[in-house]
């Protein structure tokens, strides 16, 4: 509701002339360059090089992070090699290293799939460091000492602590990933989104330049609500927390309250009634 009061407020205001349509375009026009980008083939074709781009950045980098922290994690000469290097990565501004990146893998997309890489990688290896490192010892010690080796403590201890860490990882990853191809052909490039966003600025295109952000935000939405579900799914033997169950009783109560009850519906309440307790 606030967003459909936002979007309303805006196109009146376009319209009224208070606010410059070179600087905000109405949401309606907006909209019109958005459906004639989905309706354009060259646009999908700019839409699918960044896809690329961002996928290969992502997935490349979800696996050479994955490994590099187990190793951190497991092995201490190389936590004290890795975990300064990447630290300094985590704090220096990624996004500059675009320039040198064109210049070493030229303006194809090489250069925006190791931008996006190395965006990726910093925050896979601090997820997995760090769920590696947060398991309790006591846990490694009982299945030591019920005669499991060191695949049954990979199996049975670490990748059940790592899960958690590596979804909310992968969550933030996504978005790195696309910022790192757009950027990427934002600062040279002969395709892609980043690539039309430039010739938007150009040209002082707004309702191109937002139609672009509103595309790449959907696609980054979409496939974070796919870990999201994921991460449901994997993890639906967890309990929900107390404070949900109240608050779903209390819906169903509510809406209980507006129908005439049945002697079913008796038996649920008071069965949700003992569980609650």
């Amino acid at each position: 509701m606030a967003l459909l009061l936002f979007l309303l407020a805006w196109e009146g205001a376009s319209r009224l002339g208070c606010i410059s349509p070179l600087i905000a375009p109405p949401p309606t026009h907006i909209a019109a360059v958005l459906f004639e980008l989905v309706a354009s083939a060259q646009a999908w074709a700019h839409f699918w090089t960044t896809v690329f781009e961002a996928l290969g950045g992502l997935v490349t980098g979800v696996i050479v992070g994955s490994l590099l922290g187990l190793a951190a994690a497991l092995l201490k000469p190389v936590a004290d090699l890795l975990e300064p290097a990447m630290a300094l990565l985590n704090a220096v501004p990624r996004i500059i290293l675009a320039p040198l990146f064109v210049i070493w893998f030229g303006i194809g997309i090489a250069s925006k799939i190791a931008l996006s890489f190395l965006l990726v990688a910093v925050v896979i290896f601090f997820a997995v460091y760090s769920g590696i490192r947060e398991v309790d010892p006591r846990l490694i010690d009982r299945v030591l000492t019920l005669g499991g080796d060191r695949m049954d403590i990979l199996r049975e201890v670490y990748l059940p602590s790592l899960a958690p860490w590596l979804l909310g990882g992968l969550k933030v990853a996504t978005g790195f990933a696309f910022t790192g191809a757009v950027v990427g052909e934002f600062v040279a490039s002969s395709r892609g989104l980043g690539y039309l966003l430039s010739f938007a600025q150009s040209t002082y295109n707004a309702s191109l330049t937002i139609a672009l952000i509103v595309l790449v935000v959907a696609v980054v939405l979409g496939i974070f609500s796919g870990f999201e579900r994921m991460e449901r799914r994997i993890f639906r033997w967890k309990p929900v927390p107390r404070q949900k169950k109240a608050a779903g009783l209390r819906d169903l109560l509510a809406r209980r309250r507006r129908h005439p009850a049945t002697s079913e519906w008796g038996h649920r309440r008071a069965d949700m009634r003992a569980r609650a307790k």
